[in-house]
């Protein structure tokens, strides 16, 4: 949806600083000192990841940078070049300078060109994110919300003389630049923590964690089970399993067991193992159809008979299962029949997979822990079982977010839209099986690391949401006009607004340009 309420509504409305002036200056619409130009709706079928002129869409605009070329025709007039001025104008209304090389201008985004002799397009950039952040937050919104460049070209600028606008940008850049070099840090310091989550995580699944531990325990002599004898014992649970449970279907249906019913037990899957990494020599390799019942959930609209009973209950979805962590901050409800509920109600310590979606998503899951009382999961959302109580979900869990991420992509199948993978393959998943007293061990090592990490990211997201508070604090003076002083020898505002008024009517008197059109070097 667009933008309804005027822009003077906007500002007489803010509560954020952003959008204020110093009395002596004056305003002035973003259209009297800029042009405004749409980018153009090139044809899809043109677009290319390798060949071409590079293209800017709405993603873009923040990067500053594109991976999408276009070799069909184009004009002249929609190339953007290094330092152009862009906004995108569906989804968050973001701006940007763009940072790369000559580039076409597509649909959805506006490139604007402020006249550097009326108003500094520095001053320019930094002005506009309060408007535009202004404009989303009063845009009600279905779907995706729509930005215009006539609403672009009505935003009411602070007009500070040009004087002032030069020492306000130098000023900014100045204060700025100590805090974005702060900020930069801090990202870079966020990302290697997530790269070392990565490889702690990398080292607990394949047994690097514990080396030595392992060897502690060799030196010492103590006698410990192996990964083969505990699977062993998980393999037997399973066969128990299924015969307490064929045998309870035969006493409810009244019947006595069928001759030779123990040879329709289904036999686990086993792992290919061929191209899989060598496990330390106590660990060996199992599919989670050994590990656990595995099982999918409710499918949403299912049609029943009007006359099943059906309840409320909470439910999972994909959008609740994260890669290491679940996203309860909506947990949505759904009908389903008792059955249902009393054979998909999760339990403590099932380890859940994303069945499909996004090709990034496949296998995407965590464990869940009893967070939400009688909760149900939908069909795109597996459920794995553990067989014993010795067997880590959260180990089981990491090794799927971190191995099983390439290995979930390669497996799954795509289609035009989603990439899915199917019961067949989720059993099939070859899981490192450790003994039950290292995995003991490995969780103990992983939980105290990933808390000093925790502690870590939240110190650096506290700092870069500080450096944020203080960006906004000096915007807020540099709007406000205390952030340098007013010299009296400045042409006034006034006097400046006259001139871009006269500049206005010039530009309105002109012929339009003719386009012409070019093709895109292959």
């Amino acid at each position: 949806m667009a933008f309804t309420m005027s822009v003077a509504e906007l500002i007489a409305a803010d509560t954020s600083g952003l959008l204020g002036k110093h009395p002596s200056w004056e305003r002035v619409r973003l259209g009297d000192i800029a042009s405004i130009l749409n980018g153009a709706p090139f044809d899809s079928s043109f677009f290319s990841a390798d060949e071409g002129m590079p293209l800017v869409r709405i993603r873009d605009v923040i990067h500053g940078e594109t991976g999408t070329y276009y070799t069909g025709a184009y004009e002249d007039v929609y190339l953007v070049e290094r330092s152009d001025l862009l906004i995108g104008m569906d989804g968050d209304f973001n701006s940007g300078f763009w940072r790369s090389e000559t580039a076409l201008l597509n649909q959805r985004v506006c490139k604007i060109s402020a006249n550097d002799a009326l108003y500094d397009n520095q001053l320019l950039a930094y002005a506009l994110p309060g408007y535009l952040a202004a404009i989303n937050a009063n845009t009600p919104s279905v779907t995706v919300k729509h930005l215009s460049s006539k609403t672009i070209g009505e935003i009411e600028l602070p007009l500070p003389p040009r004087a002032e606008q030069s020492r306000i940008v130098a000023k900014l850049e100045e204060l700025l630049s100590d805090l974005d070099a702060g900020v930069a840090e801090l990202k870079a310091a966020q990302k290697k923590l997530q790269q070392y989550r990565q490889s702690l995580l990398k080292a607990a699944v394949e047994g690097a964690l514990t080396a030595d531990w392992r060897e502690a325990q060799r030196q010492q002599g103590s006698p410990t089970e192996t990964g083969a004898q505990l699977l062993v014992r998980i393999l037997t649970e399973r066969r128990a399993r299924w015969d307490a449970k064929q045998l309870a279907k035969f006493k409810e249906q009244g019947k006595a067991p069928p001759k030779d019913w123990q040879k329709k037990y289904p036999e686990p899957v086993h792992p290919e193992t061929t191209e899989l990494p060598a496990l330390p020599e106590s660990w060996v390799w199992a599919s989670l159809d050994m590990l656990g019942e595995i099982a999918s959930g409710v499918a949403k609209g299912t049609k029943r008979e009007n006359d099943v009973p059906v309840r409320e209950v909470p439910y999972l979805r994909v959008a609740n299962v994260q890669r290491g962590f679940l996203d309860l901050s909506e947990v949505k409800t759904i009908l389903a029949t008792e059955p249902d509920i009393v054979d998909l109600t999760l339990k403590g310590g099932d380890v859940l997979f994303n069945e499909g979606g996004d090709r990034d998503k496949l296998g995407r899951g965590w464990v869940w822990r009893d967070e939400v009382s009688n909760c149900i999961h939908q069909n795109h959302v597996f459920r794995m079982r553990p067989y014993l109580s010795e067997l880590q979900p959260e180990l089981v869990s990491h090794h799927g977010n971190t191995f099983g991420k390439l290995w979930f992509q390669r497996a799954g199948k795509q289609t035009t839209n989603l990439a899915s993978i199917n019961m067949t393959m989720l059993r099939a998943f070859p899981v490192p099986l450790a003994p039950a007293v290292e995995q003991l061990a490995i969780v103990e090592q992983i939980q105290l690391q990933l808390g000093n990490l925790d502690y870590q990211e939240m110190a650096i997201e506290l700092a870069m949401k500080q450096s944020s508070a203080q960006r906004q604090n000096v915007l807020r003076a540099a709007f406000a006009g205390e952030l340098v002083p007013q010299d009296p020898d400045d042409e006034p505002a006034s006097l400046l607004l006259e001139r871009i008024r006269a500049d206005r009517a010039k530009r309105t008197s002109q012929p339009l340009t003719r386009k012409t059109k070019k093709y895109a070097e292959a």
